[in-house]
Formats: C-alpha cells, sequence, structure tokens
C-alpha cells in the first residue's frame, strides 16, 4: 500500500515580490516543502503572465500542492482558478493572505488584467487572511470575497497588510493554517 507524497507548498508573494523580513522568506528559509514561484516581472504584472508561470509550475509539480498567495496572488489563484488551463484537481487547498483590492482607485499603478476580480467560488478548500487595518482592503470588501470564494475567514486583527511591516517573522499562526489545509482538515 502507497502512501500519497506530501503536497508542495508554492509561496505566491504578490507586487513586488517578498522581501527578507516577509514570512513568506522565512518560510521559503525553514520549510523543506516550501518553494517560491518567481515571476518574470514583480513590479508591472499582467495577469496572463502570472496565471501562465502559475499553471507551469502546478502542472510541473508532478504532485498535489497547496498554494500560499499574499496580496496580489490571491487574485491571481482566482484568475487561474477560474481559467480554462486550470489543473484544480491537483490543487489541496489555497491560503489566501491579505487579498488587495484591485478594483479600489488607489491600488498601484502598473499591473495589467488583474480587475475585475473574480467572484466565483474556489474549487478547493481555501482560508482567507485577513488584517482589520489593511491599507490595500477594507474589512468589508474581504469578506465579500471570502464569502463570494467560499473561503473561511480568519480575521488576525490589526497587523496591517500582514507583510513585511507587520514583522510577523515564521508566522505561527499562519502556519497553523497550512497545516490545516496540508492535512485535509480546513473547513468551509
Amino acid at each position: 500500500m502507497s502512501t500519497a507524497p506530501a503536497p508542495t507548498v508554492f509561496l505566491l508573494p504578490g507586487l513586488y515580490n517578498s522581501g527578507p523580513e516577509h514570512w513568506q522568506t522565512f518560510w521559503e528559509r525553514e520549510r523543506t516543502d516550501c518553494r517560491r514561484i518567481e515571476q518574470a516581472e514583480w513590479n508591472t504584472p499582467r495577469r496572463e503572465d502570472w496565471v501562465a508561470t502559475l499553471d507551469r509550475a502546478i502542472v510541473g509539480a508532478g504532485q498535489p500542492v497547496v498554494l500560499v498567495a499574499h496580496s496580489l496572488a490571491c487574485i491571481l489563484v482566482a484568475h487561474w482558478a477560474a481559467s480554462k488551463q486550470a489543473r484544480v484537481r491537483n490543487v489541496k487547498g489555497a491560503l489566501l493572505v491579505a487579498p488587495s483590492d484591485v478594483e479600489a482607485p488607489d491600488f498601484p499603478a502598473g499591473t495589467s488584467g488583474f480587475a475585475p476580480m473574480p467572484r466565483q467560488p474556489l474549487p478547493f478548500p481555501s482560508v482567507v487572511v485577513a488584517s482589520t487595518n489593511d491599507a490595500y482592503i477594507t474589512m468589508e470588501r474581504v469578506t465579500g470575497l471570502a464569502r463570494d470564494w467560499g473561503s473561511r475567514l480568519v480575521n488576525v486583527g490589526a497587523k496591517d497588510h500582514l507583510g513585511s511591516a507587520a514583522r510577523l517573522g515564521t508566522w505561527p499562526e499562519g502556519q497553523v493554517l497550512l497545516g490545516e489545509l496540508l492535512e485535509g482538515r480546513a473547513s468551509r
């Protein structure tokens, strides 16, 4: 009797990538199951390019994956899941941390094709993590996204955009949520 291989964790940074003090970088350094997906263009991304890169990585993994997205990459996951080429059966779940509101008038310029945000349910278990004082999305908007995506919403209080400035280090709370997805215990 063979056991299924443990899923690979794909770290999906948002706009400008995740720097050395970002929790995704800590996870990449300290966890053997994590692999960062490198995009060709971090500062002026095109949705089509990011979706194609993610799709190639998922197909090339050869085993189930769990997606761990931050900021703009949460919107990437929703676009990828809605695309015709998506191999959703290869995705065991998604941890979507601090999604950005790409439809907001003050969203940073330079991105192409991420708006409008897909609002259909994601075809795999997902957890949306939100901060009450995130400058890139309101709690009202993130609550609506989580509901539309069929995701469990976890409110972590006032932790800014849950990036480097929040100084989360290895972010144990996030690792617990990741563990639930890896073990198939994440509820909707």
